[in-house]
């Protein structure tokens, strides 16, 4: 480009809001939208989350409603997370299989009272089932065994498939798990659930109010970083990526978000793929804590930072500010 000034005055297009709306590059939509959720035990039970602020633990009717908040409010689809009772944890995490958990009743329920108006994503990982924290089963020297995991991770999704999940989407960082539960989803009569692969999942700091709300928090012992990716890695990501679009992921995920918009942008480059992000809840408590002391708006706030995922090439965003963005982008 060969510009000068004054033929060429950028301020131009800026001058009056029907201009810099005609002129914008990037767009946020409700539609762009995945609110993340949380199940509990109980009926007609709300439980604040203290660190997420503004968020809380819903029984299965409660999540019902909030559903269908959703269809209204545009969002095309919810994830949902259980925070499952102690005395249903162990070692194994067995309670992922059961087909009455929490998980599967909250999934029938919102598929009973939404039908195809909302999709319902669904978390593939041992961590709100262990005993331990741990995303997988530990072999004895506590590291987390992945073939052995990835074995018990498929009943996981069909359990979840068979109860109505439209999106699968594995967390857990398991190497080969995506082409595991691609295959058991064919072979079981489920060949147009999707697999939403968490495939660029880093060991952040940033999980720390998410892991209070499923109640694996307090019972981590040690840490994720032998299967979570290593901050200081971009190029990992991308041959993450690749692998897991291999094996028969539809899309994949980078978590965290903000930190992270380099490898959003990488990815999407790279694949040219639909590109989620993970507006994970330190980010959102971050927000949360800036707009409490007054160091910024938190409408602003949340629509700066959502925009800045579709600049990135973000093909849409889970955030626990979606009905709050939805609100504000249907005003």
């Amino acid at each position: 480009m060969n510009a000068s000034y004054p033929n060429t005055r950028l301020r131009r297009t800026r001058a009056t809001s029907w201009s810099r709306s005609l002129h914008r590059e990037n767009l946020v939509t409700p539609a762009d939208l995945i609110w993340p959720m949380f199940v509990t035990e109980g009926q007609a039970q709300e439980e604040p989350i203290g660190s997420l602020p503004g968020v809380s633990r819903w029984s299965v009717d409660g999540i019902v409603a909030q559903a269908k908040e959703a269809v209204a409010l545009g969002i095309p689809v919810v994830a949902l997370f259980p925070n499952t009772q102690p005395d249903r944890r162990s070692d194994d995490g067995a309670e992922a299989h059961n087909p009455d958990n929490l998980m599967c009743r909250a999934i029938a329920a919102i598929k009973d009272a939404c039908g195809d108006e909302l999709g319902v994503l669904t978390d593939v990982a041992l961590d709100p089932y262990t005993s331990h924290g741990q995303d997988g089963l530990l072999d004895d020297s506590g590291y987390v065994a992945n073939d052995d995991t990835v074995a018990v991770l498929v009943d996981q999704a069909l359990n979840q498939a068979a109860a109505g999940a439209d999106i699968i989407a594995p967390s857990d960082m398991m190497d080969g798990r995506v082409h595991a539960i691609r295959m058991a989803l064919e072979m079981n009569g489920h060949p147009n659930i999707q697999i939403m692969s968490y495939a660029a999942k880093y060991a952040s700091a940033f999980y720390g109010p998410f892991r209070d709300a499923v109640g694996s928090g307090g019972l981590l012992k040690g840490d994720k970083k032998t299967y979570q990716m290593d901050p200081a890695n971009g190029e990992e990501a991308l041959r993450e990526v690749e692998m897991d679009l291999a094996e028969g992921a539809d899309s994949v995920m980078v978590k965290p978000g903000l930190a992270y918009l380099d490898i959003v942008r990488l990815v999407k480059e790279a694949f040219g793929v639909p590109t989620f992000v993970y507006q994970v809840s330190g980010e959102y408590a971050m927000i949360e804590a800036a707009a409490a002391a007054g160091a910024g708006d938190r409408d602003a706030l949340v629509l700066e930072t959502l925009l800045a995922f579709k600049r990135a090439g973000a093909s849409g965003v889970l955030t626990y500010h979606a009905p709050l963005a939805a609100r504000l982008l249907n005003g």
